[in-house]
């Protein structure tokens, strides 16, 4: 046994694919920021490879005719709440619909004229992790389509609904109000950035755009929260009396 045989081999580790480019060489090089889509693997010549974006990009074609769908069947719940005996669609029923679901309308028509636009062409290849933790917001969508059902089933004095209820609260707040503190101190993270600093190192349009996204939530947040305080105070209130 030679020497060389006798010692141990020294384990050289393959370059990570978070970095690209001069990153992979040299670990102690500048992190790219995460608008760049850093956290992908890497391509040629120290650019992302877009093949590698596919899903940030791809599941934006499945928000549009989700959203299509879900504003049609808001307009037949509202018809069939206000449909007159000859169950005809009317103007003033149309009318109604917009007038009670305002928000919600505009919400998805932001969603399909702008944030497709951007996601698709605009962008260009950066803000893959933002359109990520966008697209994160969805997960509290089942939760909120359950208590819905449950309410058309009758069944709000279960324990399903409540634990529901709470599961919905939980994801709600996570997914889509403390996403938008998470995405500024991820990027502050990438740049040495403290939480407070960030939002005055973007572009002004970014934090509009991120306002404009997040207001909505906290609107919806606070009628779930009134919504469920009702639901656990009902008990309460029958017990006192």
């Amino acid at each position: 046994m030679t020497p060389s045989e006798g010692k141990p081999r020294q384990r050289r580790d393959r370059p990570t694919a978070t970095f690209t480019g001069r990153e992979a060489e040299d670990p102690t090089a500048p992190r790219a920021p995460l608008v760049s889509g850093s956290r992908c693997p890497p391509a040629t010549g120290g650019r992302i490879d877009p093949s590698w974006h596919w899903l940030a990009r791809q599941y934006v074609w499945f928000l549009i005719p989700y959203m299509i769908y879900d504003s049609y069947a808001m307009y037949l719940c509202e018809w069939y709440r206000t449909r007159d005996q000859n169950h005809r669609h009317s103007l003033t029923t149309f009318r109604n619909f917009l007038s009670k679901n305002r928000l919600m309308i505009a919400h998805h028509a932001v969603i399909l004229f702008v944030l497709v636009p951007v996601a698709q062409r605009l962008r260009g290849d950066l803000g893959d992790f933002f359109v990520g933790c966008i697209f994160m917001a969805e997960l509290s969508t089942p939760f909120v389509s359950l208590g819905r059902v449950l309410i058309q089933l009758k069944q709000q004095h279960t324990l399903l609904y409540k634990v529901n209820g709470i599961l919905t609260l939980t994801t709600f707040l996570s997914c889509r109000i403390l996403l938008f503190p998470f995405m500024y101190w991820s990027y502050g993270q990438q740049q040495g950035l403290s939480l407070l600093q960030v939002p005055f190192s973007i572009p002004f349009y970014c934090n509009v755009a991120n306002a404009f996204l997040i207001a909505p939530q906290i609107y919806w947040f606070s009628l779930l929260c009134k919504k469920a305080s009702r639901l656990f105070d009902s008990p309460l209130a029958k017990k006192d009396g």
